[in-house]
């Protein structure tokens, strides 16, 4: 069904408002999807801090080449939706991929991350990331390992000290009774 001047220029208008916004965008084919499955997966998308669209590829097109990102190479042709990362890239990206490896009807067919594009294998390989808080927890263990490490080790030395301090005080005063 076509659609006016109008409209179309609303949905590019909206489109570059999406793509300003987010830090990176998912491609899927849709086409086949349940609609319980379509609106799970918009509700995991928005828990991760995210928005899904069906879109219209080549306004969309228009809306990735008016803002200076790449497209992958067949990330726009067929039935195809976006799902905009805001904040949790990897949760957004997560949420598709699961739907994509649990249904037949799913497929991913690339990503723009931070404006470099990944295939579907590489968007395969970011959902596999551990979320954000996740990396955060185990960033801040890899930076508080050596201090502690290093706290450990000098107060294991101060212990043998003491130690040595102790024993020589034992050993004076029973040496003066």
């Amino acid at each position: 069904m076509a659609i006016s001047k109008e409209r179309k220029i609303d949905l590019l208008n909206q489109y570059r408002d999406l793509l300003k916004g987010s830090s990176g965008v998912v491609l899927a084919s849709y086409s086949g999807l349940r609609v319980r499955e379509m609106q799970d997966l918009r509700r995991n998308i928005r828990e991760a801090g995210g928005e899904f669209h069906v879109i219209k590829n080549r306004l969309v097109r228009l809306a990735f080449m008016e803002e200076g990102l790449p497209i992958p190479d067949e990330g726009l042709n067929g039935a195809i939706a976006i799902g905009f990362a805001y904040d949790d890239i990897p949760g957004v990206v997560k949420a598709i991929v699961n739907l994509a490896r649990e249904s037949d009807s799913a497929e991913i067919k690339g990503a723009v991350l931070n404006g470099v594009v990944y295939d579907s294998k590489q968007v395969n390989r970011i959902a596999d990331l551990p979320p954000m808080p996740m990396l955060r927890v185990q960033l801040l263990g890899i930076i508080q390992a050596p201090a502690t490490r290093i706290a450990g080790a000098l107060a294991g030395s101060v212990r043998q000290v003491v130690n040595v301090i102790h024993a020589y005080s034992e050993t004076q005063t029973s040496a003066a009774a």
